[in-house]
């Protein structure tokens, strides 16, 4: 079957469940999402809120607090939050592609190898059966390898050990205070079997969460290599289905699998507006991004340090980007849009300003500054900004059970 553009964005919608918030649990929820991003504490609540109907995020908060949710990098190389259950298959499907670019370079200047790093990372994992600060892991560096090499070692050795980010408390349940927690089903590390039988799970659950997709798509979402990728689906064989890109046959990207029992919506299904998070990886999973990002957007909607601006969302496709301020929401679009959409939008930033009244009204603000340096467009207040209303939080910073 030859698909649309159209056909893949409402495809991936679906399956991420912004056509309609589907009535989930969360953990449920971010497994369908298959993992949702984390790399700012406040993103997994709103990239909930979007896709959850009566989205209560006490929820999230006791998911997280529960280990059932956990926040670490088993994919893309960046902090997302899993189901528990997920992130060491995650994790050991990412695991060469982390020992490579983690242990690589930085290492050596560090003076030591990756191999010495990689058993560094271990000693770590037995150290961090409890909660353990970031001072803390460097103590027991400097103990092994001295301060200067340390400290030179510890950024590459972090990112490459799967250690678990603990909540601490705050609005989000995380904040700009770290520490750090060995899962109790720790992966497996340096074992290329199990990271190749972990990656055709990490496929199938791709697939299920933002498919059709071509080779380099889902290398694109699990960070790994193309030749692995090609490998794994290779050996999935009659469980995919293939499908034709929108620019017919002549490469491979323009091979696009998929589950056969997914299913794939009229693209002309109806798409409401939202409100993303930060980093949504609607916007990250594909190395084709024209999915869901117009190509003469892109460089504006991601700067070029890679930050992701909060997104509007019509029609299926970023449509300009949105932000607190004082008098509340406000989005500008950087193309025309109908009465409608700024109905729509309207509607969503109601209540998306008591949903963050409850927690942060200020959510995303240290991204502000690069709102001067993006290009004009019709920036509308889309809802008055509420007070401040502070709940209890659940008690934090345990240790999995």
């Amino acid at each position: 079957m030859q698909l649309t553009a159209d056909h893949l964005n409402r495809a991936t919608l679906d399956r991420q469940s912004l056509l309609r918030r589907k009535p989930d649990r969360v953990v449920d929820a971010v497994r369908a999402a298959v993992a949702v991003q984390a790399q700012s504490p406040a993103s997994p609540y709103i990239g909930l809120w979007n896709r959850v109907a009566d989205f209560d995020p006490a929820d999230l908060d006791v998911a997280f607090t529960a280990y059932d949710l956990v926040r670490g990098n088993p994919v893309r190389m960046t902090l997302h939050a899993v189901a528990a259950a997920d992130y060491r298959p995650f994790r050991e499907a990412t695991e060469p592609s982390l020992y490579a670019a983690k242990l690589g370079s930085r290492i050596v200047e560090a003076g030591i190898t990756a191999a010495e790093a990689a058993r560094h990372a271990a000693d770590l994992l037995a150290f961090a059966t409890e909660p353990r600060t970031a001072r803390d892991c460097e103590a027991l560096l400097a103990e092994r390898l001295g301060p200067d090499t340390a400290k030179a070692a510890w950024p590459g050795i972090r990112q490459y050990a799967p250690l678990l980010r603990v909540p601490l408390g705050g609005p989000w349940q995380f904040n700009e205070k770290v520490a750090y927690l060995a899962p109790p089903d720790r992966p497996a590390l340096g074992d290329r079997d199990a990271a190749d039988t972990a990656l055709a799970g990490l496929i199938l659950r791709y697939l299920a969460g933002f498919g059709p997709a071509s080779i380099p798509d889902i290398a694109q979402f699990a960070m790994v290599q193309r030749a692995r990728v090609k490998q794994a689906v290779k050996a999935l064989g009659d469980r995919l289905n293939e499908h034709t890109g929108p620019n017919g046959t002549g490469h491979a990207g323009d091979v696009l699998y998929d589950l056969p029992e997914a299913a794939i919506p009229d693209p002309e299904t109806p798409a409401p507006p939202r409100l993303m998070a930060m980093w949504d990886n609607v916007f990250l999973a594909h190395h084709d991004r024209s999915r869901t990002i117009p190509a003469d957007l892109r460089t504006t909607v991601i700067r070029s340090n890679g930050d992701v601006l909060p997104m509007i969302l019509v029609d299926g496709r970023a449509a300009g980007v949105w932000r607190t301020t004082p008098a509340g929401i406000e989005a500008t679009a950087f193309r025309p849009l109908t009465g409608d959409d700024w109905t729509g939008l309207a509607a969503e930033a109601a209540a998306l300003t008591a949903f963050l009244a409850d927690r942060d009204p200020d959510a995303y603000s240290r991204y502000h500054h690069w709102w001067p340096r993006l290009p004009e467009g019709e920036t509308v207040l889309l809802a008055p900004r509420l007070r401040f209303r502070p709940r209890p939080r659940p008690r934090t910073g345990r240790s999995p059970p």
